[in-house]
């Protein structure tokens, strides 16, 4: 029993972990014979008390695993902080630079219900947070389902176009050809993908202007945010991308008119009422977990057969958009865009970054995992710095193969008292 219960305590209350078989062993490697030494350590999940070796899944959806969508969550506010105050890699002098907050919104589809302020909806009612019917057609039968469903499976190259000619927009703007801009300045960006009532996707972007080698180096003299904003306005009307020719109608694809840019003040300039770095990262991270399961009701996994969608009690307006997809993805022209494969989400990278603006994901899972190596050896009494030969490192030997997912019911049961404990010792 103890054992076990270590073994699920290790996976942080993740309740549908990867189950692997297998073994994992080190030994001392010399480098200049080539000979191997004896095994240092060795892992077998026969050895381990579930029969196998658990594994957090790691999925970042809060209704598929609420505690690795936390971790998830966690991640990604330290990831926009860094670009946005420095640590982890970037130099702090990133709060100086210019720096702004975009949401960029699709385009409209046909009119919805809405909360319009005080004023109530076009439909005449009021509609309370709440509602149901936000964000659904007026009209299901006056609404373009098509171009909806192409708008989200074009976005993401819609936004790699916006970059382009954001740079564009810049060098101009600054008296510089296309080709001179790097050896002045740099923009760096971190971006999510929101999912709007209506089904449609939106981006919510942090862009920050740096000087030639990134973070590390200042903007240049001429680099301000009111000269960011402006490029951003530009470039986001230029931005297009032709879309396909559905039963002859020509699609192209374009942002919609609601643009909202803000300048990110840093902390000393904070009032109460300006733009923080913490509240930009705090927002961000909070759409990290969610997908269009949470906006709109739909899935948060992929369909098999369109025959599923007669099983499950979908709310109309998702149910439409899905089945959509599903007929636009059994055409020959549009099998590149692999629309029956996404029909429950948007099509595309969630989250995307530029190299430089700061730490990425994985380096932090990395340092996470390194650190809980750290903690499982010093609960050995292992010496944490061991001093190695210089001719001497260590060689490490895996082999697993995927063997289920999920708990156990025992399992669950012991992994559910878990929780309840560490929830009454945080209280």
């Amino acid at each position: 029993m103890p054992g076990i219960l270590r073994q699920l305590s290790g996976l942080g209350s993740c309740t549908n972990p990867v189950r692997l078989a297998g073994h994992r062993t080190e030994h001392n490697l010399n480098t200049t014979t080539g000979e191997i030494g004896p095994t240092l350590r060795r892992l077998d999940s026969n050895d381990l008390p579930a029969g196998d070796l658990l594994v957090r899944c790691g999925n970042r959806r809060t209704t598929r695993c609420p505690a690795c969508a936390e971790t998830y969550r966690r991640d990604t506010f330290h990831l926009i902080t860094a670009g946005l105050r420095g640590g982890k890699g970037t130099p702090e002098q990133v709060t100086t630079h210019p720096r702004v907050f975009a949401t960029f919104t699709a385009p409209s589809f046909g009119p919805v219900h809405n909360r319009p302020g005080t004023r109530p909806c076009r439909c005449g009612a009021r509609h309370p947070a709440d509602d149901s019917a936000l964000g659904t057609p007026l009209n299901p039968d006056r609404y373009d389902y098509e171009s909806a469903v192409l708008w989200n499976a074009h976005a993401g190259m819609l936004w790699r176009r916006f970059t382009i000619h954001l740079r564009c927009e810049i060098a101009h703007r600054a008296g510089l050809t296309q080709r001179e801009l790097p050896e002045r300045a740099r923009v760096s960006f971190a971006k999510v993908a929101e999912y709007q009532k209506r089904g449609a996707v939106h981006f919510h972007a942090v862009i920050r202007l740096d000087g030639p080698a990134g973070g590390e180096t200042a903007p240049p003299h001429w680099a301000t945010p009111e000269l960011l904003t402006d490029a951003i306005r530009a470039a986001a009307s230029r931005a297009l991308v032709p879309g396909p020719t559905v039963d002859g109608r020509t699609h192209t694809f374009a942002f919609g008119p609601q643009l909202d840019i803000r300048t990110i003040h840093g902390p000393d300039f904070h009032n109460g009422q300006a733009l923080t770095d913490r509240a930009v990262a705090a927002y961000i991270a909070k759409y990290a977990t969610k997908g269009a399961e949470t906006a709109t009701g739909t899935l948060d996994r992929r369909l098999r057969f369109a025959a599923e969608l007669a099983t499950m009690n979908l709310p109309a307006h998702a149910e439409r958009l899905i089945r959509t997809a599903w007929t636009l993805g059994a055409r020959k022209d549009l099998e590149h865009l692999r629309l029956r494969a996404w029909a429950h989400m948007f099509r595309g990278h969630f989250s995307t970054k530029t190299r430089r603006y700061s730490t990425a994901l994985g380096a932090l899972r990395t340092a996470r995992a390194e650190w809980r190596r750290l903690q499982a050896a010093i609960a050995r009494g292992e010496d944490t710095h061991p001093v190695e030969a210089p001719d001497e490192t260590t060689l490490v030997l895996a082999h697993w193969t995927y063997t289920g997912t999920g708990l156990t019911p025992t399992e669950q049961w012991l992994s559910a008292s878990l929780a309840d404990l560490e929830g009454d010792s945080a209280r």
